[in-house]
């Protein structure tokens, strides 16, 4: 039997106090902190303070997530790939100095294309980082985009493959993904043939070039709840919303299929009864 996964929210709150307190107070269980420039410790004084501020969120848990645009391990500019892996090795480290056990990454986030990224590099430079991850006792996983080369499906599992990373999956990425809306692939070929290695996953509906949209039904998420619902190891559902009334409308509904829905191990076999929306 598979428990029910944890709901995360984003640190959409700078006041850690607020965080907690909001958190706590709509019953969520963690918090998907993430990193970006502009919160990344840069001395050992501010590494402490995030410390100290990470503990203060207890009893939540906190996983990690890192959104650093044109960032990449596999770019073709030999000097950009180095400070790059300086940049994730850095991460992985902090992050196991920080208790983490979990950290999300990318793969051509802010790019509208892989071009500019060598594939060779990039498979090498996510292998690793995997294994420096695995040392530091952390798994690495790498989330699917709308853009590029992880919003296929088949160059998805490959990376896994590859690299033997872990995974996060992107519900409303997977839903705007050019293969997807073209109806060529459907959201659950992004899980299989691996649906053990998906780690966590972010809930909203779609993303727009506002941002991330709740639902405005559970009709609109149930399918990719349904599916996330079936692999075995995603225990951490993040609902990415940074705005208050859009994290607690999908909350509510998220609630409402939890209670609501018969759970099926069985995800090769489910998955094609299913028709993802």
């Amino acid at each position: 039997m598979i428990p029910s996964p944890k709901l995360a929210l984003c640190n959409f709150i700078d006041n850690s106090t607020l965080l907690r307190q909001f958190a706590l107070s709509h019953g969520f269980d963690g918090v998907d902190w993430t990193f970006s420039p502009a919160n990344l410790p840069r001395t050992r004084m501010e590494e402490r303070t995030l410390a100290k501020t990470i503990s203060s969120l207890h009893p939540l848990e906190v996983r990690y997530h890192c959104f650093f645009t044109n960032t990449d391990l596999g770019d073709l500019n030999v000097e950009k790939a180095k400070d790059a892996t300086r940049l994730f090795h850095h991460l992985c480290r902090l992050v196991s100095r920080l208790g983490g056990s979990r950290i999300t990454v990318h793969v051509g986030l802010g790019r509208n294309s892989s071009s500019g990224l060598s594939w060779q590099r990039t498979i090498e430079g996510l292998a690793d980082l995997t294994h420096l991850a695995g040392d530091l006792g952390l798994s690495l996983c790498v989330e699917n985009l709308a853009r590029g080369w992880t919003s296929h499906p088949d160059l998805f599992e490959k990376f896994l493959r590859k690299t033997g990373c872990w995974a996060t999956l992107d519900i409303g990425h997977a839903r705007g993904s050019a293969v997807v809306r073209s109806r060529s692939n459907r959201v659950e070929d992004f899980v299989l043939p691996h649906p053990e290695r998906f780690l966590n996953a972010h809930v909203y509906h779609e993303e727009t070039m506002e941002g991330h949209l709740p639902p405005a039904t559970l009709t609109d998420i149930e399918n990719r709840l349904r599916l996330l619902r079936r692999l075995p190891s995603c225990d951490w559902w993040v609902l990415e919303l940074r705005e208050e009334r859009a994290l607690l409308q999908t909350l509510d509904m998220v609630r409402e299929f939890l209670s609501s829905e018969p759970l099926s191990a069985d995800i090769r076999g489910a998955a094609n009864q299913l028709c993802i929306s």
